[in-house]
């Protein structure tokens, strides 16, 4: 890792509920709120944001732990704002908390884990998988 991650260190996505977003399962809508799933998702792609900048090229982060409470409703058309905020960070793992937020609620908010390893590493363990 690059140096200059540091707690505190944030990064933010905004985003319009659509109808590809919303809470269903086998083509049937259940709710037509923001699902569990898409707010994953979001919260993933914000704390990636963070790290980007900070890999070497040789490097590359992977998902290793995301543990997220669902509190709040975003309907179909609201604006939910994301934030990845770091909480700790050492060459070989980054810890953010992640929240998203609308203008009336609090929608979802948790702790995303990056391990960060070399490129060469992650495809070995790839192809050993296949």
């Amino acid at each position: 890792m690059k140096p200059g991650l540091e707690p505190g260190y944030q990064e933010k996505m905004s985003i319009v509920v659509r109808e590809d977003m919303v809470a269903s399962f086998g083509g049937q809508m259940v709710h037509p709120v923001l699902s569990t799933v898409s707010l994953v998702y979001y919260m993933e792609w914000t704390g990636r944001k963070v790290i980007l900048p900070f890999l070497e090229e040789d490097e590359e982060g992977v998902g290793a732990s995301i543990n997220i409470r669902h509190r709040a409703p975003a309907p179909v058309g609201k604006t939910v704002t994301f934030v990845a905020t770091v909480k700790a960070a050492t060459p070989q793992k980054v810890v953010c908390e992640v929240i998203a937020e609308h203008d009336r609620a609090i929608v979802g908010e948790g702790e995303f884990v990056q391990v960060i390893i070399p490129k060469e590493k992650l495809k070995a363990q790839i192809e050993r998988m296949r």
